[in-house]
């Protein structure tokens, strides 16, 4: 793909830091936002990132800067996919070339890579209670801290986190701005009466006249004028809902606004940053994608984009070579679901991201998105399991965390069988330690009546869908990794396993290598190494982590000198209930040798998958270094 020249950024060039922003005129603020949209699209489309959500709050990035005194003022964005022209503007313009990539910028806010950056953030909801943190933490004095501004957009707003800081910010009634980036969409369309309730606010009116009456917000207009911008804004209010919901939960309101017009944004948050005293929260109608014509025309706003020609918006993607196991996964679901109209599909705001889009399309009235809200997902997997349903919750891992009480006290507790389809297991990528899969295996391996499976490829997965399918005693789990599958002859059909049996895959002597989930394919190439050393080790796949084949790991634990085990998860999981297992049948007693190949215990930033996998130690020519470690061969035996 030809690389587009980089747009002509006379004022931009001139921003060091925000500092700068402060000193130009409001004209010259209105041009910043225009290169700063062109300078966003152009580094996004030589990296690939987050694009839409950025080009939506350009004019609010600069207002924001222009007016507040960033760093000491903490500017803080929800889930912060949104933050690439924060960064440009905050010194990092020069590396927006190592967007995503190893060493490079993270696509995210990171408190370790500027002071501009107060908070890190990649999962929804959570901006308000930092923000109110901040806020209460100068207020007892901690030094340092100006005003707090929490940006938080309406997808992300419904999630509860968000009510419960904005209840709390209420009653605390801290000087705090929360800013609502209504643009209508977060990556899928937002779900609920929430969502209603914001599109009615201004859905009747002309948006002219919702725009002056937010310039003229009461209280921030001298005394003789302020009787009449309050009638206009009472009259206003009872014309869409009679009242509004922020007030209730004590906040000032002011808005809707329009958050690509530079006057008000600049006047509204001058007044606010003058003469506000409680908690305030400023709602500004924004525009996904504003500015670059495929993303506003995108369905998701151009919410990820690999990299792409600035002039079509042609993405530059390699062609794959097998199916997506998240494809895989919604199509063996489907299948399950034509023969079984109890089965019902659940996601938190992800359905293109898992793959449910296919399911709704087919199965419109069984397939639930319930917003940004795991906790509530979760939940309401439960009520349907009780209710007789058979539910797949089918949320990535590292939102699964968000539920994780959910899922202990209201599934497991009452053994109900909610299947949970874990996408992204497993380390993914450009994304990074904020989207890397890492901990449910073990999270949810030590809650008594769990199955836990992992698929080793994309015909396992389709067995493992059935195998959800047809289980009705208790919860059940099964994870799959992001990309593309290994290539292998897909079955017609799943057919369930047998719960807690795994499989052989090639006998061998000396080293056993047990592997759960997908490293498997990369124990294959270690294998093929090692025999060409005259190493041949036996490797088998687990499938199950809860309940463990005790009778293959035991079996292989006495057919062999030494046993590794491999998983693409922390330490805790897999590897340490095989480890007890072993100690518990005195295993250990009779010399074994035993290792464990987890995830290190770090987080790993991000990279491609196959760099982050070489820096956690577990791809193929690690897995052929451990075994030659186990087994004692030295330095010189390996070289020859």
């Amino acid at each position: 793909m030809t690389e587009t020249p980089a747009p002509e950024t006379p004022l931009l060039d001139r921003i060091a830091g925000p500092a700068d922003l402060r000193n130009l005129s409001d004209r010259d603020l209105r041009q910043v936002a225009d290169e700063l949209r062109s300078e966003t699209i152009h580094a996004v489309s030589r990296t690939g990132g987050h694009l839409g959500a950025g080009l939506g709050v350009v004019e609010l990035t600069v207002a924001l800067h222009a007016v507040f005194d960033t760093p000491r003022d903490k500017l803080i964005w929800d889930v912060s996919h949104q933050c690439y022209p924060h960064k440009i503007l905050t010194g990092r313009r020069s590396q927006m070339n190592t967007l995503r990539q190893k060493d490079g910028l993270s696509g995210f806010t990171k408190r370790t890579e500027s002071p501009y950056d107060p908070f890190g953030a990649a999962h929804a909801s959570t901006s308000i209670s930092a923000a109110l943190g901040f806020a209460v933490g100068r207020d007892l004095g901690a030094p340092g801290n100006g005003d707090a501004i929490a940006v938080i957009g309406d997808g992300a707003l419904t999630g509860g986190m968000a009510f419960e800081a904005l209840n709390h910010a209420g009653h605390l009634k801290k000087r705090l701005i929360v800013i609502l980036n209504d643009n209508e969409m977060s990556i899928a369309p937002p779900v609920g009466a929430l969502s209603s309730y914001l599109s009615r606010l201004y859905a009747g009116n002309p948006f002219q006249d919702l725009k002056a009456a937010a310039k003229g917000a009461v209280g921030f207009l001298p005394g003789p004028f302020q009787e009449g911008a309050r009638r206009a804004k009472e009259m206003l209010k009872g014309m869409t809902v009679g009242g509004t919901l922020f007030e209730e939960l004590g906040f000032s309101y002011v808005g809707p606004i329009d958050g690509h017009d530079m006057e008000t944004l600049l006047g509204v948050l001058r007044a606010v940053k003058t003469r506000a005293t409680g908690p305030i929260l400023i709602h500004a109608i924004t525009k996904k994608g504003k500015g670059f014509r495929p993303a506003e025309h995108a369905s998701d706003g151009g919410h990820a984009t690999a990299r792409f020609n600035v002039t079509t918006g042609a993405q530059s993607k390699a062609p794959s070579n097998a199916p997506s196991y998240t494809k895989v996964f919604a199509e063996s679901l489907m299948q399950e679901a034509a023969d079984d109209d109890r089965i019902v599909a659940v996601t938190a705001a992800m359905p293109d991201g898992t793959g449910l889009n296919l399911f709704a399309e087919r199965f419109s009235t069984r397939c639930f998105d319930v917003g940004i809200a795991e906790q509530h997902g979760v939940t309401f997997c439960a009520g349907l399991a009780a209710s007789g349903m058979k539910p797949f919750c089918t949320i990535y891992s590292t939102f699964l965390q968000r539920g994780y009480d959910q899922i202990v006290h209201d599934v497991a507790l009452q053994r109900l069988p909610v299947r949970f389809a874990i996408d992204r297991a497993g380390l993914v990528g450009a994304d990074g330690a904020t989207h890397a899969g890492s901990f449910d295996i073990a999270y949810l391996s030590n809650l008594p009546g769990m199955v836990v499976m992992a698929a080793a490829d994309e015909a396992e997965l389709r067995h493992m869908v059935a195998t959800a399918a047809a289980h009705d005693d208790g919860p059940i789990a099964f994870r799959f990794p992001r990309g593309e599958g290994v290539g292998c002859d897909l079955p017609e059909r799943g057919a369930p396993l047998e719960i807690g049996k795994g499989r052989m895959i090639h006998e061998g002597s000396r080293v056993a290598i047990l592997s759960f989930g997908a490293r498997l394919a990369e124990v294959e190439a270690a294998r093929e190494k090692l025999m060409a050393r005259g190493i041949t080790p036996t490797v088998a796949d687990a499938r199950f982590a809860k309940p463990l084949d005790r009778d293959l790991i035991l079996q292989l634990a006495q057919d062999h000198e030494a046993l590794i085990t491999i998983e693409e998860g922390a330490v805790g999981g897999f590897g340490s209930h095989v480890a007890q297992l072993l100690a518990e049948n005195a295993v250990f007693d009779t010399g074994l040798r035993f290792r464990s190949m987890v995830l290190p215990d770090v987080f790993i930033d991000q990279a491609g998958p196959h760099q982050m996998y070489a820096d956690a130690g577990l791809n193929s020519d690690d897995i052929e270094r451990r075994v030659l470690s186990v087994l004692g061969v030295d330095v010189l035996e390996r070289r020859a």
